[in-house]
């Protein structure tokens, strides 16, 4: 991956899980792209947000069997990653 603009999909901050990470260890949960990696995961976020990264971590999550209103055949959501970021200590990202 080249632009660190297409790294990072979406903050994450919907979920119960997402929200205890980032009270309590400093960790925000990104939507990423599913083709990069934790060097670039790291660089996209430092240069974004401006914030020393600790530790990445990864997840590939597998789309969601779904099924139309009346339509008897199973559709497949897209496959999709997350990354686990943690910063320094005293390090934020304000979200708005």
């Amino acid at each position: 991956m080249k632009d660190i603009f297409r790294v990072l999909r979406t903050l994450q901050v919907n979920s119960e899980k997402a929200q205890i990470l980032t009270e309590e260890n400093n960790e925000y949960v990104f939507k990423v792209d599913r083709k990069a990696n934790k060097l670039e995961i790291k660089r996209a976020v430092t240069e974004i947000f401006g914030k020393k990264v600790v530790s990445v971590r990864t997840a590939n999550n597998r789309g969601k069997k779904k099924r139309g209103r009346t339509s008897p055949v199973l559709g497949r959501r897209a496959n999709w990653k997350k990354a686990f970021v943690k910063l320094a200590e005293g390090e934020t990202i304000d979200i708005v």
